[in-house]
């Protein structure tokens, strides 16, 4: 809740400046708007409104919650307050209602290519700057999962990693002797063989890393022969149009950085109830 706090001050104060203009001269008022959704989506940005809505003294009546399914023409969200302070928080409001159900919505397209099959969708680290917990949490809202939140919580070797890297053996004994207990070790790969590395050298999650159809069945054979206790991930080269084949391999999860950086935004805006 605090990170939220600290996310919506910034973002009204980044906004409002050192003050909203119009707020300097229209007179005291109750006013009433709504926002309308223009388009059909997954919502998300509830959980930030409503402490934007608490700090600011803002009244919120909810039509829809987070994670759940509107249609074009529906009323998301009453809002009630006076006049100057809503209209001040206007865009502040609109811009967390339309990133978040924005992503979430893209989110849920992929989610639903993969019913049926078990596997995960995962998001990545590919966040814009300063707004991972806020994106992150919209792929929540759209029925996906987090990967790692940051550098501090699961151990990948990528391969610029690798590369520094002369013994891979005795780097992850190292590695377990030096990282949290709770904490996994992922590495990624790009070919059978090196997943075959990997695998020997003790990895908990093997990436196959834009690896075609064929090679990711082939890493997901062996696995299952030898290490079937090893997650496998794939990754690179996944769309709506690809998604479902590639689950189809016998992966774990997928993960695509694409359900946040290529989300295109919604129509949502807000009107005055007069």
């Amino acid at each position: 809740m605090v990170d939220i706090e600290k996310f919506v001050e910034a973002a009204v104060a980044e906004d409002v400046g050192r003050g909203d203009l119009f707020a300097r001269i229209a007179e005291t008022r109750y006013v009433r708007a709504y926002i309308l959704a223009k388009s059909d989506g997954v919502f998300a940005g509830r959980a930030y409104i409503e402490v934007l809505a608490k700090r600011f003294g803002l009244e919120l009546t909810w039509n829809v919650k987070d994670s759940e399914s509107f249609k074009k023409g529906e009323k998301l969200v009453m809002i009630a307050g006076e006049n100057r302070t809503l209209l001040s928080l206007e865009r502040t409001i609109l811009d967390m209602a339309l990133h978040a159900s924005s992503i979430a919505t893209l989110t849920a397209r992929y989610v639903e290519k993969l019913e049926g099959t078990g596997v995960k969708l995962l998001d990545t680290r590919k966040t814009r700057p300063l707004l991972r917990n806020f994106e992150k949490y919209a792929v929540r809202c759209g029925g996906g999962i987090n990967h790692r939140m940051g550098l501090d919580d699961c151990l990948m070797l990528k391969d610029t990693h690798l590369a520094t890297i002369e013994d891979l053996h005795a780097f992850m004994r190292q590695a377990r002797m030096r990282i949290p207990f709770t904490a996994k070790i992922e590495i990624e790969c790009e070919t059978l063989e090196s997943a075959k590395q990997a695998m020997e050298a003790g990895a908990d999650i093997v990436m196959c890393d834009n690896m075609d159809i064929e090679t990711t069945k082939e890493v997901v054979a062996y696995r299952n022969a030898h290490y079937p206790h090893i997650l496998l991930e794939a990754s690179g080269n996944v769309a709506l149009d690809t998604i479902r084949e590639i689950a189809e391999t016998g992966v774990d999860a997928i993960s695509s950085g694409s359900i946040v950086h290529q989300a295109q935004w919604i129509d949502l805006s807000m009107k005055m109830d007069v």
